[in-house]
């Protein structure tokens, strides 16, 4: 997926092909500004205020406890990026902002805007240093109580919209009954496969501040004892020999060194039944020779600063597979979430 500018109008389309149009300017001035604006509306409530029937400037602001003109300016921008329609002086949510932005939208991502708000933006700073440096900042050794909570809701909302595609598409080998899920904190993923497939249950291995934090979030899934969280770390866990069927690391592979991936991929090899199927679901690290993808590059330079490793390729998972003594078996590309990828390992 790509970013573009696009032109309203004849003159601009022709200005942008003869290269009139500053890109480097609304890259470095606009979008920063859009990307807070999102975020402190959601942070602030302005998009639960619409909803909830107050729909002028100077209404939002009083419901929120903000300046009249600035959140006229606000909402000028909103409006421009398509979250609100306005006439007569009223705004109205479009069917973008119910679907992702209100908190009670089974899609919301209003979990990841506040974590993205209160804690992201700030290490955004720190990314001048990283690039002198090269060392991220990892990120869950530095996390407290409060930031477990808003890294969990986070992590919640950015899988919303994965879950149920991945329980769709996951290569469930036949029979199957006991899932491991690696770093699964919220349970969103092991949820969606345990109601697809009415025999799996799924154990959860997560640190020990994720499970404080999303036993809450686990608890919303009703799934009783087929979904359960078991404290741990995967690097230094014991797993019982042939125990799972799948097993699946999603979002955790970023943060690991290639030699922790690797003793991982061992593991996982002893603890699979024969047949089983190992899936490291993440962002791909696009290859620098094909054509540039924003989502894939712009996750590795995150993760890279945030925490240990940044993004791996298709080949260098299979790797992985390959040394633990697993077959490279499928890579599937979710269609809703450009960039992002299972890429499955069997066990022969």
């Amino acid at each position: 997926m790509q970013l573009k500018v696009s032109p309203d109008n004849l003159l601009e389309w022709l200005a942008l092909q003869v290269n009139l149009v500053p890109i480097p300017l609304l890259h470095s001035q606009i979008f920063p500004v859009v990307s807070k604006a999102i975020l402190e509306a959601a942070d602030r409530g302005i998009f639960q205020a619409v909803a909830d029937g107050h729909t002028t400037a100077p209404a939002i602001a009083e419901a929120c406890g903000l300046h009249a003109g600035a959140t006229q300016q606000l909402m000028g921008v909103l409006t421009a990026l398509g979250y609100f329609t306005y006439k007569d002086s009223h705004y109205a949510l479009t069917h973008m902002t119910e679907k992702w932005i209100l908190e009670a939208s089974k899609s919301s991502l209003h979990g990841f805007m506040l974590f993205n708000n209160r804690v992201v933006w700030q290490w955004l700073e720190g990314m001048g240093e990283y690039l002198e440096t090269g060392r991220g900042i990892d990120m869950h050794s530095n996390f407290g109580p409060e930031q477990w909570e808003l890294y969990q809701s986070a992590m919640w909302s950015g899988a919303i919209s994965e879950a149920e595609e991945f329980a769709k598409r996951v290569p469930m080998p036949r029979g199957a009954t006991r899932m491991l899920d690696i770093g699964g904190s919220h349970g969103l993923h092991s949820a969606a496969a345990c109601r697809k497939y009415p025999k799996l249950s799924s154990v959860i291995l997560d640190l020990p501040g994720a499970v404080e934090k999303a036993a809450p979030l686990l608890a919303k899934q009703g799934m009783g004892e087929r979904v359960v969280h078991r404290v741990g770390n995967i690097l230094t866990e014991e797993l019982e020999k042939e125990a799972y069927d799948i097993v699946l690391m999603s979002s955790v592979a970023h943060h690991l060194t290639a030699e922790q991936n690797h003793t991982v991929a061992a593991k996982v090899q002893q603890t699979l039944r024969p047949g089983g199927i190992f899936i490291i679901n993440e962002f791909i690290r696009p290859d620098p020779a094909a054509r540039p993808e924003l989502v894939g590059s712009s996750t590795d330079l995150f993760f890279g600063m945030t925490s240990t490793s940044g993004n791996w390729s298709v080949e260098e998972i299979q790797d992985w597979y390959r040394a633990a003594g697993l077959t490279p078996h499928k890579v599937i590309g979710y269609r809703a979430i450009p960039g992002r990828y299972q890429v499955v390992g069997r066990k022969g």
